[in-house]
Order: structure tokens, then sequence, then C-alpha cells
């Protein structure tokens, strides 16, 4: 990685140095007394005397035992691998400490209050005087923006939909029949509360169902750029607390996900299905509609998954089924290709 392009002040902000004291302190981590103070932070194999780095991954101990840095944060098995002019900053989860240390360095942009001139504000809009609303924006009647809410460039908040507070909807995201959490964060592009893709046929064609749900994303939900999610139709399509929707995922009418599970990019759930607490979903994965996937089960990318899958479970392919049973038929036909040539 070029080290010019980590922390660009073109595109992010910076603060500091800071006292290595207070950058174990961000890091939930314990450090020998120093008095070394850190000016950034920087990969292992670029980062200078006055830079931290950190490592999670036994793997990389070449670049730990060569690194340059001032500071490192690791786990205390890594200890013994730490150069000797590197501090060490110990902490059972590194990852998690890195990520506190770089949020210390680059803070997110605060919020600017105000109505940008150019947006178009409903009177009967209620827009929190903390809030940001961006240039172009479109907040619709009766639609409630919270407090510390960013709203970015010609995003478009439609009628009654209610955004909790500290919520970060990108540029031309457009919401409609939609509530929001707190601290709920919509990348730009996504089409959220859209009517979904019900209809009935009829002898001269289709006949179109009323969507009379609505969208609910608990407290903490990421939804990535370019996502989309149909409101309920009977019921309510809900996005559970905390969980994280990757880019150019769709989201079928009624659908309900649980909390802190993971849906990776170009992922599709058909409309009515459950996905229970915790359940991790791969890229380019497929759902069937009215199923029931199990607390932590895990798709794997590229699976098709066509009936309820139990709590826990792993499954690949299409038809998925469990990890065990796939690679034993994969293994039995490599065995009669063989055979046959």
């Amino acid at each position: 990685m070029d080290k010019a392009a980590l922390g660009n002040g073109r595109f992010f902000s910076r603060s500091g140095p800071y006292s290595l004291a207070a950058v174990a302190q961000a890091a939930c981590g314990s450090v020998s007394d120093s008095d070394l103070l850190i000016d950034g932070i920087a990969p292992l194999q670029t980062a200078g005397p006055n830079e931290v780095s950190f490592l999670d991954n036994r793997k990389l101990a070449s670049a730990l035992k060569q690194t340059l840095a001032g500071a490192v944060i690791v786990h205390p098995a890594m200890r013994e691998w730490v150069p000797a002019a590197t501090v060490p900053i110990l902490t059972e989860e590194p990852h998690v400490g890195w990520a506190q240390v770089a949020a210390l360095f680059h803070p997110v942009r605060p919020v600017a209050p105000g109505i940008h001139r150019s947006a178009v504000v409903d009177k009967t809009a209620v827009v929190d005087p903390s809030a940001e609303i961006g240039p172009l924006c479109v907040i619709e009647a009766g639609a409630e923006i919270g407090p510390g809410c960013r709203i970015g460039p010609s995003a478009v908040i439609g009628t009654g939909v209610v955004i909790g507070p500290d919520c970060r909807i990108g540029a031309h995201v457009s919401l409609s029949y939609a509530m929001l959490g707190a601290r709920v964060y919509v990348y730009p592009g996504a089409r959220i509360g859209q009517e979904g893709f019900g209809f009935g046929l009829i002898k001269t064609g289709f006949l179109t169902a009323p969507q009379l749900g609505l969208v609910i994303l608990g407290d903490d939900v990421e939804v990535g750029a370019n996502t989309t999610i149909d409101r309920g139709s009977v019921r309510d399509t809900v996005i559970g607390a905390g969980s994280r929707l990757d880019n150019l995922v769709q989201i079928g009418h009624n659908v309900v996900i649980g909390r802190c599970c993971i849906i990776v990019a170009q992922a599709g759930i058909a409309g009515s299905t459950v996905l229970e607490d915790f359940v991790q979903v791969g890229g380019q994965a497929a759902m069937d509609g009215h199923l029931r996937i199990g607390r932590g089960a895990r798709i794997a990318a590229q699976a098709g998954v066509i009936s309820d899958t139990p709590a826990g479970a792993v499954v690949v392919g299409f038809p998925a089924q469990p990890k065990r049973d796939f690679f034993r038929q994969m293994a039995i036909l490599r065995r009669l290709a063989r055979r046959e040539k």
C-alpha cells in the first residue's frame, strides 16, 4: 500500500499527535511507560518510529519482526515477535483495537447543522436543528429527521419517513415507507421502501397487489451502496439491530432479518424469508421465499437455498446442502472423472 494513500488529508480528517498512553487507551490495551508521541497509523511494512501499526494474523509474523513502527497493537501471544525498538500495545482483540485507534486519528467529519438553500423541505416535515440537510435534498410531508443526522446530496426522504438520531443517509438515497432507528448508515444510491415484486396472474396479464407494509431498520444497521430493500406487503420488512448489508444486495418484501446478520454483495433474499440472529450470507447467494434460516447459520457464496436451514448449519452449492455432504460428492465426482480418463 502506498503510504501517502493511507488517511490522505485530501479526503480524510486527521487529528493528533497523541501520547502512547492515549493510543493504548483507545485500543483498550496495556503498554509499558513511554514518552513516545504517535503521529498516525500505518501498515507494518511502511510504519515509521512515530507511527502505530497492528497485527492479528500469525502468517504475517515476518512483517512484524522487521517493522520500524514506534508501536504495534498485538495479541499477548505475539509479544515475543515485536522488535526491541517497537513498543507493544497488548490486547486480546488487536483488530478491534486497531479500528478504535484509526478512528482516534481519523475521526468522522462532524455534522454541520443546517438546511442547504437548494434543499426542498415540506412545511410539515420535522427536521431537528442539529441535523445537516445537503444540497438538492427533498424532504417530503410529515417526514421526521432526528438530531445529529446527515442527509447527503440529492437524497429523497419520502412522506412520513422517520429517521432516528445520528443517522447518515448517503447521496442519491431514496427512503419511503420506512422507519429508521439510531445510528443507521445508508450508503449512496440505496433504494429503501419501494414496492415489492408482488402480483397475481390473471387472464388479461398481471394484477399488482398493494404493498401495505413498511421497512423497519433497527439501531446500528448499515445498508450498502445500491442495495434495495422492498417494503412489506402484508407485514413489515425488518432488518434487525446491528446487521450489515453489503453493496448490491436485494431484500424482498416481508423479509425479516435478525440481529447482527451479515449479507455480502449481490446476495438476494426472496419475499417472506426469515433469517434468525447472527446468520452470515456469502456473496451472490440466493434464497427462495418463505424459508427460515436458523440462528448462526452460514450460507456459502453462490449457494442456492431452497429449503429451511437449521441453526448453526453451514451450507454450500445448489441446491444448498451441508458442507460435508457437498465436498464428499465433489470428491466422488472427481474420482469418477479420473476413472473415465
